[in-house]
This record gives structure tokens, C-alpha cells and sequence, in this order.
């Protein structure tokens, strides 16, 4: 009987100990889990943008008009900052000659070759951009018909609007976070 009591007694004696013990894993671990999610939460920063005017009466494959041509240069003085923050880290075009030519001036004043991705495959192109440069700043430049796809499968939103036929200017800039909903913003170069 008095071997009984003593276990009695002890037991909740340790009941302390054993709360303290896993109050102290849980906050452990959630420290470690806010560590990781700091440490792992960047975003990627992609512009989109459609190619530069093209010459007008060219079937095939149209070369940049002389205002194409200027648009392409105003676009490397824009994002063509060779250091420090806000650095381009990469290109990606279309293989057509118009997509190479707006992308000219930029890489060779950055020192970046365009990456060439297929032009009919928007969403696989979104995810291809994501999945390759987290965390970086990267410019896509598509056509008219493909860049609000790209805009709507990087920030899956359905109501990005068409772009008008005479339109060169849209410029979109999409911040993906690696947690939560992607950001946007539309503008005019």
C-alpha cells in the first residue's frame, strides 16, 4: 500500500517536466519552421512585354521598324542597369527575328543570351520561367496573342485583357511570391 502512494506521488511530480519537455520541442520547431519560411520566401520579378514594332509589309518574318528600333534601345536604357539592384538575370524571347532584335540592345548591354522558348505554349513557358530562375528578375517577350496568356498563367487571373493590334507599349510586371498570390502591375514604355 505505501509503495502505491509513493507512485502517487511522484507522477505528478513529473507531469511538469513532460510539459516543459514538449513546450520546448513545439517552440523549437516553430522557430525552425519560421526560419525556413523567411529564409525561403523571395519573389520573382518577371516583365512581360510584347516585341517592338515590326516592319510593316513583311509576311515571314518581319525585321524591327526604325520606332521598333527605338523602342528596343529605350527599353535597354530602362532595364539595362549592368549593376546592383534590379538586375535582369535573364531573357527570354521567342525565335522569331522581331523577339531578337527588341532583345538586342538589352542583352548585349547586360551581357545576357536570350534563352529562345517556343511562342505557342504559354502556360508551359510561365511555368519554365519559374521553375528555372526563382527568386530573380527575368524578362519574357512575347507577341500578341501570347503575352496576356503568360500574364494570366504566372499570376492566375482571367481578366487580363487583349492587347490592340497597334499597341507596342504594355509592359507587365509580375511579382511572384513563393508563398501566397502573385502581384501585378500594368504600364506604358
Amino acid at each position: 500500500m505505501k509503495s502505491e502512494r509513493a507512485n502517487l506521488q511522484r507522477r505528478p511530480f513529473l507531469i511538469p517536466i513532460w510539459l516543459t519537455g514538449i513546450a520546448a520541442f513545439a517552440i523549437m520547431s516553430l522557430a525552425l519552421f519560421t526560419a525556413w519560411v523567411w529564409f525561403t520566401a523571395n519573389s520573382t520579378t518577371i516583365v512581360v512585354i510584347r516585341h517592338a514594332e515590326k516592319e510593316a509589309g513583311v509576311a515571314v518574318d518581319p525585321p524591327l521598324s526604325s520606332a521598333g528600333e527605338a523602342r528596343a534601345a529605350q527599353l535597354a536604357r530602362m532595364l539595362g542597369s549592368i549593376k546592383g539592384a534590379g538586375r535582369l538575370d535573364a531573357i527570354y524571347i521567342s525565335p522569331t527575328l522581331r523577339s531578337r532584335l527588341t532583345a538586342a540592345p538589352l542583352a548585349a548591354r547586360l551581357a545576357i543570351v536570350p534563352i529562345e522558348a517556343p511562342a505557342d505554349d504559354s502556360k508551359g513557358l510561365a511555368r519554365r520561367v519559374l521553375r528555372e530562375n526563382s527568386g530573380r528578375r527575368v524578362l519574357v517577350i512575347g507577341h500578341i496573342d501570347t503575352v496576356p496568356g503568360i500574364v494570366s498563367a504566372l499570376t492566375g487571373r482571367s481578366d487580363v485583357p487583349s492587347i490592340d493590334e497597334q499597341d507596342f507599349s504594355q509592359m507587365y510586371i509580375v511579382t511572384v511570391p513563393r508563398i501566397g498570390h502573385a502581384n501585378l502591375v500594368r504600364m506604358s514604355y
